[in-house]
């Protein structure tokens, strides 16, 4: 009962387990393998593409999976993320991505905007 309680304020356990699993592999990881993962990981977090607690998970666990292959295979963090880190970081995310934050507000400028014109996309009539 209090578990469902608590899930309810904060989000299901299971995903934080998950995503403290996660960073925890992350944080096992050997550098510069560790230090660029983290750096992405802040990146990640800041860039707020992903919002839903799945897809987020789910991101991250295939994150600290390219990590610790790439790890295990010596490949250069370059031979990673390219002379673009920026676009790894959102060409990554990107693919996870299903609802963001800034969804709503595209639904309700366009709300706006078809109100304002009566959805006609007409402006002053003439």
């Amino acid at each position: 009962m209090a578990a469902k309680w608590i899930e309810a304020l904060t989000g299901p356990l299971e995903q934080k387990k998950q995503y403290r699993q996660s960073m925890a592999r992350i944080d096992a990881l050997p550098e510069p393998y560790r230090s660029a993962a983290k750096a992405f990981h802040r990146y990640f977090m800041a860039y707020g593409v992903v919002t839903d607690g799945d897809t987020l998970v789910t991101m991250f666990g295939d994150f600290a999976d390219l990590w610790e292959r790439a790890a295990t295979d010596g490949t250069p963090v370059r031979a990673i993320v390219g002379d673009e880190p920026v676009e790894f970081a959102e060409t990554f995310a990107h693919a996870y991505s299903g609802t963001q934050w800034i969804d709503k507000e595209r639904e309700r400028l366009t709300r706006a905007i078809d109100a304002a014109t009566g959805g006609d996309g007409g402006g002053t009539g003439a």
